[in-house]
């Protein structure tokens, strides 16, 4: 999905993509759009199996670079196999969101992410870690886009006023009253 400017009418080109295996990993990767749309980022986002679909993910990861995509946040569960494929196709960062699963609770998947080949390496961030693979993602882009360095700035500020109003609260109304 490229974005387009209404205001200008013309394509925005995505610097992320991000790509999960199966609908059923949505509603985790939607949190890394949501923090990509807050930054100000643009993305494409979309669902393609490595085990059933390896063309679809070659064509995709092989044009990534020419159609402006600089960093691939992957999800995946079990096998783990997309954040490994994207690496392996892909020459620019690739960031690994292991999603937890039924049987191991996305232990698998974080050590499949893990455990990749000397060469070929994945960014991992936490089990369900979506939003943080975008603030990653971010991180990377602020490194040569001063934009996207103060929108990063600001949410650390942000943050860190929330947790003082918080903590005031809790001084506040003590541990029982707080809500």
């Amino acid at each position: 999905m490229t974005k387009t400017d209404s205001a200008q009418g013309a394509e925005i080109r995505p610097l992320v993509g991000i790509v999960m295996g199966s609908d059923s990993d949505l509603k985790v990767m939607s949190k890394a759009a949501e923090m990509l749309e807050e930054m100000g980022i643009s993305y494409e986002i979309r669902i393609i199996s490595a085990h059933r679909e390896p063309d679809v993910l070659i064509e995709w990861c092989s044009s990534a670079e020419e159609r402006g995509i600089r960093v691939i946040i992957a999800g995946a569960g079990m096998a783990a196999a997309l954040p490994g494929m994207c690496a392996a196709l892909y020459a620019l960062p690739v960031i690994g969101v292991p999603l937890s699963g039924k049987n191991l609770d996305g232990m698998d998947a974080v050590f499949s992410i893990l455990q990749m080949p000397p060469g070929v390496p994945v960014a991992t961030v936490a089990i369900d870690g979506a939003k943080n693979a975008a603030i990653l993602a971010a991180r990377i882009l602020a490194a040569s886009d001063e934009g996207v360095l103060e929108k990063l700035k600001s949410y650390s500020r942000e943050q860190k006023e929330q947790v003082i109003a918080k903590d005031a609260k809790l001084q506040q109304t003590g541990y029982k009253g707080y809500q």
